[in-house]
């Protein structure tokens, strides 16, 4: 069976109706955000829309302004995300956090190209009524994220993109081979993976992905559930065919682009994140010294202000006379 194009989903999910339900934790929530929940305790809702029911959490949702979506990396569910990012974000932001489909607590099969993912991604998106968002994409998560952005460029108005990488670029397509040794290096020294994929072995990379793996297990409860081998094996297929894809136009990409990373990834190798910002022509770069994949989550007090600040920015009005 051919796939649905993004337009046969839309209207796919336009024909049914869209239902929204708790499956988790807690009463029903007035549309105003209570104060007292941060990401430690929101409730799990699901939302159905092109025959999957997304898992997803939102914060935030008395803020004004474009709803910001996050895009999780390889082998993640929505527990993933670091707290204090998240937080921060919704400080200021209305902000969405789903698992896409076949991953965590979504239904269906999981995808296996960065294209059917971002497809996934735009059929939610609308499902939640949104005409516009801010995309946050961490990994594979920015990579989906720069699909999303050449299908329904309308649909984004700012993106932030970090520890990733354009289609073709240096590395990605080993990602699988770099995923697969960390997991035998965590398994020998009974660490997380994580400790080696996202954080550098000086004192300070050492020090700042223990802080980390910590703060991922203060949602204690209500958490979601964990990837399956399928969907971890569909997700590699998809970064080994997006690092041998043909690299895609960006100079197409004229939204504001945030691009960050660390001087050091393993995972998606820095020198991608600098030919990123390169290509797109609207970007601004941080690169975090003497840290890797994870930088963002290792420098979150640094990063989270300046990313609130470049999404509050004013966006210069677009000119006739674009120089191509």
């Amino acid at each position: 069976m051919e796939r649905q194009s993004i337009e046969e989903k839309a209207t796919a999910f336009r024909r049914e109706p869209v239902h929204s339900r708790f499956i988790a934790g807690g009463p029903h929530m007035s549309t105003l955000q209570d104060h007292n929940v941060s990401w430690k305790n929101v409730p799990t809702r699901t939302i159905t829309a092109g025959g999957v029911e997304f898992a997803y959490r939102e914060l935030g949702q008395d803020n004004p302004g474009t709803p910001v979506v996050f895009l999780v990396h390889l082998a993640a569910v929505m527990d993933n995300w670091d707290p204090r990012v998240v937080d921060g974000f919704a400080a200021k932001h209305r902000v969405v956090v789903f698992d896409n489909r076949g991953v965590g607590a979504s239904s269906g099969s999981p995808a296996n190209s960065m294209e059917q993912m971002a497809e996934d991604a735009i059929t939610f998106i609308k499902a939640m009524g949104f005409e516009q968002v801010d995309l946050f994409g961490f990994s594979m998560g920015g990579m989906i994220a720069q699909e999303i952005a050449l299908m329904e460029p309308q649909l984004v108005r700012k993106m932030i993109i970090t520890g990733t990488g354009p289609a073709g670029g240096v590395g990605i397509s080993k990602v699988a081979h770099v995923t697969y040794l960390d997991m035998v290096r965590g398994w020998l020294s009974r660490q997380d993976p994580k400790q080696f994929l996202f954080f550098t072995r000086t004192p300070s990379g050492i020090r700042a992905g223990t802080e980390f793996l910590a703060r991922l297990q203060e949602r204690s409860e209500n958490r979601d559930n964990k990837i399956t081998i399928r969907a971890l094996q569909a997700q590699l297929k998809a970064l080994r065919s997006w690092g041998s894809k043909r690299p895609a136009d960006l100079s197409r990409v004229h939204q504001p682009v945030l691009v960050a990373n660390g001087d050091s990834d393993r995972m998606v190798p820095s020198s991608n994140t600098h030919d990123l910002a390169r290509r797109l022509p609207n970007s601004e770069l941080i690169i975090y010294p003497d840290s890797g994949h994870g930088a963002v989550f290792q420098f979150h007090a640094d990063f989270v202000p300046k990313a609130l600040e470049f999404l509050a920015r004013q966006q210069r009005p677009e000119t006739t006379d674009r120089q191509t």
